[in-house]
This record gives structure tokens, sequence and C-alpha cells, in this order.
């Protein structure tokens, strides 16, 4: 009788402990951060000199303006100070461009109260794709006009700004849908213009991945 009344207090003061255990195995851990690399530190590789790119060292997101769905000027300025994440695509691409913009919608809506939060969506056959051409495509996708936009201009800048500014493969196709060749990957770019990671557009984990340490940026900015 004696022992079970010793084990059923044993048994009483673990259940008791529990709790506690779990504060200490919290705060010891709440100081550990989520480290989001910041990528092309030492400059981007330029094999065949197809890029500017002013001399080693941090690579940021060049120069750059386009037009918007609505006709209004956009791009590496108005980058200063957000978060962005980028991708490039083609509203009658016949393959991964459905998929990706699908998923874009999932990152739209969760940063549509963040003010620090946007998305570029540059169009890689902008003879096709209009301002009046992107925003059929964007109403299609319930995109947040202020947050989410549409991008066309200058083929060529374009091309050169894939390449070189975001690393991302990208041939042109003439025309052609099954023809063009461009990257799945959505571009998470911090406030200061630097490259901070690369996801799967058409996989959900990578998409709820971008998500995630997109939310950490922002916390890291306040």
């Amino acid at each position: 009788m004696k022992g079970l009344r010793i084990l059923q207090g044993l048994i009483l003061v673990c259940v008791l402990m529990v709790p506690v255990l779990i504060i200490v195995f919290l705060k010891s851990f709440g100081t550990n951060h989520y480290d989001i690399p910041i990528l092309y530190e030492e400059g981007i590789e330029n094999p065949f000199q197809e890029c500017e790119v002013a001399g080693e060292g941090q690579h940021y997101i060049p120069e750059f303006s386009l037009y918007t769905q609505k006709e209004e000027k956009r791009g590496r300025k108005e980058m200063e100070g957000k978060i962005t994440i980028v991708d490039f695509f083609f509203t009658s691409c016949p393959s991964i461009c459905p998929v990706m913009s699908t998923e874009m919608e999932r990152v739209d809506d969760a940063f549509r109260n963040q003010d620090d939060v946007q998305i570029y969506s540059i169009s890689i056959d902008p003879e096709y794709d209009t301002p009046e051409v992107l925003a059929e495509y964007a109403a299609r996708h319930n995109a947040n006009e202020d947050k989410w936009h549409f991008l066309t201009g200058d083929k060529e800048d374009i091309y050169n700004l894939a390449r070189c500014g975001f690393i991302l493969p990208t041939l042109d196709g003439y025309g052609d849908p099954e023809e063009f060749v461009h990257s799945d990957k959505f571009v998470l770019v911090d406030d200061q213009g630097r490259i901070r990671g690369y996801y799967s557009g058409t996989n959900r984990d990578e998409v709820d991945r971008l998500i995630l340490e997109t939310k950490i940026l922002l916390h890291g900015k306040k």
C-alpha cells in the first residue's frame, strides 16, 4: 500500500513537471532564429560575359522599368523598402504558368494586408501580353491590383533582366507558346534588392516555404 502511494506521488510530480519542462524548452530555444541565406554575396557567374555586372561583391537586382496591367510604370525603384516576390511567365503558356499563377494567388492572399510585400509577374512574351491582356489575366486570378503587378515592356530588357538580374534561364519562343523556355521559380527579393531564395511555383510545399520565409523577412524589418 505504501509503495502504491509512493508510485502515485511520483506520477503526480511528473504530471506537474510537464508544463514546467515545456516552458524551459521554449525559453531555451526561443532565442534561436531561422536563417534565410543572402544569395550571390560574391557576385554571379558570368562565363560568357553576357551580363553587365558591377564587379565582384553582393549582387543586387539592377535598375529596370516596365509597364503594369494598369499601364503604370513600375520597376526597381518601387522595390526599395519592400519585399518583392517575382516570377516570369506569359499568359498563353500551355504548361506550367497556369499552375504558377494559381499558386501565386495563395501568396497574394497570404499578404493581402501587408503593404511591405508586393508581387511582380513579368511577361516573357510582351509582344502579345499587352497591358490589356495582362489586366484580363490578372482579373481571372483575382489579383489584388495594388499588390500583384503584371509587367510588360521591351523584350530585350525583360530577357536581360531575367538572365542577369534574377539569374533565371529564359529563351524566346518567337511567338510559339510551345517554344518559350522559362523557369518555374518564384524569387524572393528583400527590401535591399538582394535575392534571398528560389522556390518552385508548381510545388505547393515550396510555395508554403516561400510564404513562411517572407513572413520571417517581414518580422526582421520591424
